[in-house]
């Protein structure tokens, strides 16, 4: 007997994106509804076998496209890939949540999905009477539910809260209970999102152990996250999505390599002509400047010495701020830097035009090549995120007149520090 439990060949998945037509608003009244459907129900009646027409309003979106792959029981798979690159949509069709508009699925054994805060419960039952529900959609006997109910309502920590309707609990404690009745109620399959990281952060070391558990324990773990450190250490296989389909198929590790290099040769791009970006769009990233400051003869950053980061954005708009990250070479997160955190040692320059500027008196990296992700919000709300805006270079230098030494491979950040010996 094969020892493959999920056979996906061809798959894909359209969605049609509909564009409000202009002049025309959003809200139609029902006998509006009423009206178009009757209309709509007229022409097919008196028309029939004539092909619907063109509608100029709507676009074909293919969130997936030929996807083809087997997982064999045990196998613990990474999903990996940018954002809209199909990954959340392939689970949910995995999962069932989701019709598939081609290709097939076959999968073999009991299915638990932990997608989205809110799949699967029930809002207005509680949360006992959720882990049974779930346990019965799972296929469990209540004798087995009953075998596990301590262990999850332990593992959740929701003992005080197990008879509240669960449309009152926070988007923690449902987090909690939802992966606690999804690990818990041995399914041969476990499916989990980045919804993880909705909890805090000793409820995800708890998660990510329990999910090594289940992997030791022979049965199959999918999972995506854009934590790749932590992929990489849970997951001994990395399927790397892009565009919808299938890039790369491989270890974690070098999946992971190989997503890192494609987000390189994207920061080298222009920008404003990047398709791979969300956000409403008012302001828009088109340019990002590294220099080590106007001391330096040299472009090229490095440890111990001033940095200077320009953001060029489109426009201006009030309650603008501007949100970057860096990454190390692994693509584990190593710091962040955010306007809307005020400090008293920012400066409002009304004649600096339509740009932002972050100083650093100090640079704490150590040597190596670093990713980074810059988003632009307003007011809280996201107009632009681009992965990979730009790639910065740390050279060897010196903090504070001691020399910091290259890939010692024990972290990305060096502290200023002073030792004391005797002798």
């Amino acid at each position: 007997m094969s020892d493959t439990v999920i056979r996906v060949e061809n798959l894909s998945k359209k969605y049609v994106l509909g564009h409000q037509k202009e002049g025309s608003s959003s809200y139609k009244s029902l006998g509006e509804s009423m009206s178009n459907g009757a209309k709509s129900l007229g022409k097919k009646v008196l028309k029939p076998g004539i092909k619907k027409d063109f509608n100029p309003s709507s676009q074909e979106f293919w969130a997936l496209k030929d996807v083809s792959f087997e997982i064999k029981q045990g196998d613990r798979v990474g999903f990996i890939g940018r954002n809209g690159a199909g990954k959340s949509t392939l689970l949910k069709v995995l999962s069932r949540i989701t019709e598939p508009t081609s290709g097939s699925i076959r999968i073999k054994g009991r299915v638990a999905s932990l997608l989205e805060v809110g799949t699967g419960f029930h809002p207005e039952l509680t949360g006992r009477e959720n882990i049974f529900l779930n346990g019965a959609i799972l296929g469990m006997s209540k004798v087995e539910i009953q075998r596990k109910f301590d262990e999850i309502v332990a593992f959740a920590e929701i003992e005080k809260f197990l008879d509240t309707p669960v449309k009152r609990y926070s988007s923690g404690m449902y987090v909690r209970l939802a992966f606690a009745v999804a690990a818990h109620l041995e399914p041969d399959i476990l499916i989990v999102d980045e919804v993880l990281a909705v909890g805090d952060a000793h409820f995800q070391k708890k998660c990510l152990g329990k999910l090594e558990d289940v992997g030791k324990q022979g049965r199959t773990v999918l999972f995506v996250s854009h934590n790749l450190a932590v992929l990489q250490t849970l997951c001994n296989r990395g399927i790397f999505l892009k565009q919808g389909s299938v890039f790369a198929d491989d270890s974690a590790s070098e999946g992971v390599s190989i997503y890192l290099k494609s987000l390189e040769q994207s920061a080298s791009k222009n920008l404003l002509q990047r398709t791979d970006r969300r956000g409403k769009g008012q302001v828009r990233l088109a340019q990002v400047d590294v220099s080590p400051g106007e001391d330096y003869s040299s472009t090229i950053l490095a440890t111990g010495r001033p940095a200077r980061f320009v953001f060029h954005v489109t426009s201006i708009i009030p309650g603008m701020s501007c949100n970057f990250s860096l990454y190390d070479q692994h693509g584990q997160p190593v710091t962040n830097f955010n306007s809307a955190t005020n400090s008293q040692e920012d400066l409002n320059i009304p004649e600096l035009g339509m740009k932002l500027i972050c100083e650093i008196g100090e640079l704490l990296l150590v040597p190596g090549r670093y990713r980074m992700n810059v988003a632009i919000t307003t007011n809280g709300e996201l107009q632009d995120h681009v992965e990979a805006a730009a790639i910065l270079e740390v050279e060897q230098g010196q903090l504070r007149g001691r020399p910091v030494a290259i890939g010692t491979g024990y972290g990305s950040v060096c502290i200023p520090h002073r030792w004391s010996l005797a002798g």
